[in-house]
């Protein structure tokens, strides 16, 4: 879906860049132009940035933590 028509800013392009590390309407207006025109989109890239965030937070803590073996084989590799 297109966030922001000015700069043809879709909400992938957003997804994309939070998944890079930006993290505020401020980043995305510096690296894409959202809100930088008209305006109009601000609500919506918002919107869309939040949702972006709390999926990021989700599949940060959802990932796995290696413990164990893994820690285990890295003293053996180290070892060596």
């Amino acid at each position: 879906m297109y966030v922001c028509v000015c700069n043809a800013v879709t909400e992938r392009h957003i997804n994309e860049a939070v998944s890079e590390g930006l993290s505020t309407l401020r980043h995305l207006r510096e690296e894409l132009g959202v809100t930088a025109e008209c305006g109009r989109c601000a609500v919506c890239a918002r919107d869309c940035l939040r949702s972006a965030l709390a999926e990021k937070a989700r599949t940060c803590m959802a990932a796995p933590v290696r413990t164990g073996a893994a820690s285990s084989y890295s003293l053996a590799v180290e070892a060596s």
